[in-house]
């Protein structure tokens, strides 16, 4: 059997009102998936479990088979992981965003404006982060030298603590959650019951972020970026804290081999401590400059080569996050024609074991991994909406494929980290 997953990030939704009371999902013109929703199956799986927050970290490594409640051990170690970072038995390791704060004497002063710093490019992003290192090894040497920041991708980078200093009991906030509000209060601080190490943990990252505050605002940078009309990324955040993880392999529980197309570190990460190969594929970002056509094809080239490929697309969720529910609408019908119908063809090819014993068969299956809410640029932990087809996989109703239909059928997997077992192997007979 061949299977293909195609996650389609954050694309689920409320009603927005400008969309005739319709969701995004329900608004975009989808045939390829529609198709797929009236030869399969409808449904809903809960990828956040109760105690955890809506992240990508958690939902995605709920939906690909792994039980948060068992293996997350925090955000920024899935990306260290992507990024071939190196991390001891006591490294912290955090997530740090190049961010844009309303400027003072503006009316925005004390926000948190965006999350990406306005999509700023890798390359001014490598700048920032190198200089603001030197900045923090010039003030702060005694701090800075037990640590190691290492530049992702855009506005993503990932912070290590090699001290052995436990922050296990600071509280860090991730930016995206806290749109066009105050960000001093959502600063690193510490949790209920702590002592003197969390308060001591926290003020070091408070201490980062101030300085941070100092060197960036005026950099040559930004100084572009504002004449250019984009916004500055003149503070860095820091957040997501975790030790090293330690994932099972997938082909150790499935018994397949698997790959993997995604512009975001955190979902490399993933793939990599599962075992899955990673797809360079060029022209992939997380925006709507995205090039779906060029995933599109690398995942129809990677399932002559493994047992299931998944095609994490970011889009949909970074343009909630912007509130720009057109462009997450545009998003969702260039993921269905340039990713789920050509990827579809290439499924069908490998026939029908139902009507040819010999047939090596296939499935499919596309979902987010958590509402991304227009109306409040936050994820929401509502169950998402899947829809599978593909041999073995029965339906007596024919719907379209969006958050109601979903919510409205038989099938609802309660345990998330179930709908991989379900997706490989439900209903399957006589599969060599």
């Amino acid at each position: 059997m061949k299977y293909a997953i195609i996650i389609a990030d954050g694309a689920a939704d409320l009603p927005i009102g400008d969309l005739d009371d319709r969701t995004p999902l329900q608004a975009a013109h989808t045939p390829n998936i529609d198709a797929i929703a009236a030869m399969g199956r409808l449904g809903t799986a809960r990828t956040t479990p109760p105690g955890f927050a809506a992240n990508s970290d958690v939902c995605t490594m709920c939906l690909l088979g792994n039980d948060p409640r068992r293996y997350h051990t925090g955000r920024a170690p899935l990306e260290a992981a992507a990024m071939g970072v190196a991390m001891g038995e006591k490294d912290w390791i955090f997530r740090l965003n190049l961010v844009t704060v309303g400027e003072t004497g503006t009316p925005e002063d004390g926000q948190m404006l965006d999350h990406s710093a306005g999509a700023i490019t890798d390359a001014e992003a490598g700048v920032l982060i190198a200089d603001l290192f030197r900045h923090w090894q010039e003030r702060e040497p005694e701090l800075a030298k037990s640590l190691m920041l290492r530049h992702g991708v855009s506005y993503r980078s990932v912070l290590v603590d090699h001290t052995g200093l436990d922050y296990s009991q600071v509280a860090t906030t991730p930016p995206h959650e806290i749109p066009g509000q105050p960000w001093s209060g959502s600063m690193p601080g510490t949790t209920s019951g702590s002592g003197a190490a969390g308060r001591e943990a926290a003020e070091r990252l408070r201490t980062l972020m101030n300085l941070a505050a100092e060197v960036l605002p005026d950099h040559p940078v930004n100084t572009a970026r504002r004449a250019a009309g984009k916004r500055p990324a003149n503070m860095a955040w820091i957040w997501g804290q975790g030790v090293r993880p330690r994932l099972p392999k997938f082909k150790d529980q499935f018994g397949m081999a698997g790959a993997m197309t995604t512009a975001v570190d955190l979902l490399s990460g993933i793939a990599t401590l599962m075992g899955w190969d990673k797809l360079a594929v060029p022209g992939v970002t997380s925006y709507h400059d995205n090039d779906y056509a060029a995933q599109g094809r690398a995942t129809i080239a990677a399932l002559d080569t493994h047992d299931i490929v998944c095609c994490h697309v970011e889009a949909p969720d970074e343009m909630s996050h912007r509130g720009d529910f057109v462009t997450k609408v545009a998003s969702i019908e260039a993921i269905d024609k340039w990713v789920v119908g050509p990827v579809l063809e290439k499924l069908k090819s490998f026939g029908d074991p139902e009507k040819d014993p010999k047939a090596a068969g296939w499935r499919i299956m596309i979902l987010p991994d958590h509402y991304t809410l227009c109306s409040t640029r936050k994820h929401d932990s509502t169950p998402v909406p899947f829809v599978m087809a593909g041999a073995w996989v029965r339906s007596l109703v024919s719907e379209p494929y969006c958050e109601q239909t979903a919510a409205d059928s038989d099938l609802h997997i309660e345990y998330g980290h179930e709908l991989m077992e379900y997706f490989l192997k439900g209903g399957r007979a006589g599969v060599a």
